[in-house]
């Protein structure tokens, strides 16, 4: 166990430290101006790409929706919490969200002509908790100003003539907004706590000097986004410790409950579509007005390591000169990304270095055999963490200063 346990930290250090070291890609949850700094770049990066035509070199967003994949934890080296006295490991966790651009007319199925794309945690969050939040909100809205034109017979005459220019009854539906929207509004006073306050790692228990933290982490599976407890400052070390026992009671007295109501909505299977609602398009063109793609689309378009021409994507960034980075680290984000969805890593974001022995008779001494392919699979990876390296001297450079992020129209990987 011990020898095992030598070998994960000497591979994490090896292969994630080069791969995810890049902050402005993967960006560490003690960063404390992520959003600041992001917002800068990110709206130099839209006047850049975007050239006021709706298309970012060459790609038209609005004919794509957003398709979640998965979720991973990845542990890699820290000089920070190696240099922390108090810290249990030296090891960060690190997490990462798999996304697909799907073409709007394929996106169930999605296995032809889409881009896939890999970012860290706090960015998805970041970007689609905004979005669905503004969507919730306009729901609502919507459904107070025209749900009493659905239900009021005498206003037939007026729902007709409006016809399809109310947005409201075209996107929700009547029958069940209001209900909806009245449990939203009532959520509070019922005892519960919306699961999206906890994106940021925050102290929720602190008593004669023993600390947990809450924050986001991936499910077991990778297939949805939870609030977990943590032993640490950084949401690193996890705890089997369950958040309802330290939420405590609202002013009624009720013990609190986390609602996943708008977090669910994240890592939903249904696709996300990227065209701005104004009003005019009607999910298609409208009067001669292109669709436009919407700021959830772009921003996380804009943030993410991208994987395009494997799967043929059309008019990926790898196509356009001026991208000669993306194209020549293309496949480097496409083997990382295949790192994270075929299993490299266990649940807890360990490299997997082999399977508990399957039989009680099993020594613990390695065979000829067992050694032979377990420095086979050392080499490999040394080998695999060379080359990821070079992912990290070009993200780095393409983050180092505001000439550097206009001379790379403003992407990343």
């Amino acid at each position: 166990m011990a020898i095992r346990r030598m070998m994960k930290l000497a591979l994490a250090a090896l292969f994630t430290s080069s791969v995810l070291g890049a902050e402005p890609v993967f960006n560490s949850k003690r960063d404390k101006t992520p959003n600041t700094k992001r917002a800068k770049l990110l709206s130099k990066a839209r006047s850049l790409n975007n050239n006021n035509n709706n298309y970012y070199n060459g790609v038209n967003l609005a004919d794509y929706e957003i398709k979640f994949t998965k979720c991973q934890f990845v542990k890699s080296f820290d000089d920070e919490m190696a240099a922390d006295e108090d810290a249990s490991s030296v090891l960060a966790t690190r997490r990462f969200v798999i996304f697909r651009m799907c073409p709007s007319d394929n996106c169930s199925s999605c296995n032809y002509g889409y881009g896939e794309y890999v970012v860290d945690l706090e960015t998805y969050l970041e970007f689609a908790v905004e979005y669905v939040q503004e969507e919730q909100k306009e729901m609502c809205n919507a459904c107070a100003e025209n749900c009493a034109v659905y239900y009021d017979d005498n206003a037939n005459d007026a729902y007709d003539a409006n016809g399809y220019g109310n947005r409201g009854l075209v996107y929700y539906d009547c029958s069940s907004c209001s209900g909806d929207c009245a449990a939203i509004e009532a959520m509070e006073e019922m005892g519960y706590q919306e699961a999206t306050e906890y994106l940021e790692c925050q102290q929720i228990y602190n008593y004669n000097g023993n600390e947990l933290y809450a924050g986001p982490m991936c499910s077991n599976d990778g297939e949805q986004i939870k609030i977990g407890v943590f032993a640490d400052q950084y949401c690193s070390v996890h705890t089997n410790n369950n958040i309802k026992d330290y939420l405590g009671q609202d002013d009624n007295g009720n013990n609190i409950q986390l609602s996943y109501g708008l977090m669910k909505k994240l890592y939903s299977s249904n696709c996300i579509s990227c065209i701005e609602d104004n009003g005019n398009n009607n999910n298609g063109q409208y009067n001669g007005y292109a669709n436009e793609p919407n700021e959830f689309c772009e921003n996380l378009y804009e943030s993410a390591a991208k994987c395009e021409s494997a799967h043929n994507f059309n008019n990926g960034y790898s196509n356009y000169a001026n991208y000669a980075n993306q194209a020549a680290q293309e496949n480097v984000v496409c083997n990382f990304i295949s790192s994270l969805s075929s299993g490299t890593y266990d649940e807890t974001g360990e490299i997997r270095v082999g399977a508990s022995s399957s039989s009680s008779s099993s020594t613990a001494s390695t065979t000829g055999a067992q050694k032979f392919f377990l420095t086979v699979f050392i080499l490999g990876t040394v080998g695999l963490a060379v080359y990821a390296a070079m992912l990290h001297q070009q993200i780095t450079k393409g983050a180092g200063s505001d000439a550097q992020l206009s001379s790379q129209g403003g992407t990343i990987a």
